[in-house]
């Protein structure tokens, strides 16, 4: 492992294999630990980044008070890339980490050449951070699948979460979160090196959560992002995940859908060998030419 100084906080990483640059971002609740079995596989035909984002295990935790900024984590991105001279990278993102990725190619085209994104949670393509009623019920007028999904997923899960971890009832806040997420029961059904990662990422958690949130996005901006970009779903994902990775689809002038059988939200961890196998062939039909 080796580390290395960003915007002012030292970030941990691994780098494996040599060829063009592939950096993979991790989700919520996570960190580098999640690519586990991409990074080896992956660095047979490429060069492998992995690291852990800011704030998350090992990298020095959270300051009491400090807002956790998707924002900044974009930005930590980009210098990343650029500190490492490996632009323009192929990026492979998860959840939140996909929705960094995304918001990146948007801002920086130059440093990115291709996305791999798994389920980027990319509502503000539809309302704002904190929906008012208008923006819910224009929504329901005009994409009532996506406003019910979206709703579900505010009432049963991030609001309560949210309420759960300002109390200090850390535990029960990470079992709504875990279901919302990932289904009825949820959590439970977690193995124990995920279980692990979020247990020493319990603060980051609540940090994104209570914290200034998701950046917005604009539909036509979106579109202009034209690098080739993998949107990868899992087959057993909630709904609202599959309600926007297919907007995605649509909105994305190269943007190409996949489904990883027998996988949740986690597809690279449930189902790794389809998961990497579909994602190199991605990878390898979009190689720079020279």
């Amino acid at each position: 492992m080796s580390d290395i100084e960003i915007n002012g906080y030292r970030l941990e990483y691994f780098e494996h294999g040599t060829g063009e640059p592939v950096v993979f971002v991790h989700g919520s609740a996570s960190d580098y630990r999640t690519w586990k079995f991409q990074q080896d596989k992956f660095a047979e035909h490429f060069r492998s980044i992995v690291y852990s984002r800011r704030y998350h295990w090992p990298n020095k935790p959270i300051p009491e008070g400090i807002d956790y900024s998707m924002n900044e984590h974009i930005n930590d991105l980009e210098a990343l890339i650029e500190s490492l001279e490996v632009a323009p990278a192929h990026l492979i993102g998860h959840s939140y980490g996909a929705f960094i990725c995304l918001v990146l190619a948007i801002r920086k085209p130059q440093v990115v050449r291709t996305l791999v994104l798994a389920e980027p949670p990319a509502t503000t393509l539809f309302v704002s951070k904190n929906p008012k009623p208008v923006e819910i019920l224009k929504l329901l007028i005009n994409r009532p699948h996506v406003a019910v999904a979206l709703m579900k997923f505010r009432k049963n899960g991030i609001t309560p979460a949210v309420k759960a971890f300002r109390k200090g009832e850390t535990e029960k806040a990470i079992r709504i979160f875990g279901d919302a997420v990932f289904g009825p029961r949820g959590y439970l059904r977690f193995t124990l090196s995920r279980k692990k990662q979020v247990i020493e990422n319990l603060t980051n958690v609540r940090s994104e959560l209570i914290g200034s949130g998701f950046v917005p996005l604009d539909v036509e901006i979106v579109q202009d992002i034209h690098v080739p970009t993998l949107l990868v779903s899992g087959e057993h994902s909630i709904g609202l995940f599959h309600h926007i990775t297919n907007s995605l689809e649509r909105v994305l002038p190269n943007g190409k859908k996949i489904e990883i059988p027998e996988a949740n939200h986690m597809m690279h961890e449930d189902n790794p060998d389809v998961y990497n196998r579909v994602v190199i062939q991605f990878l390898s039909n979009n190689l720079q030419t020279i």
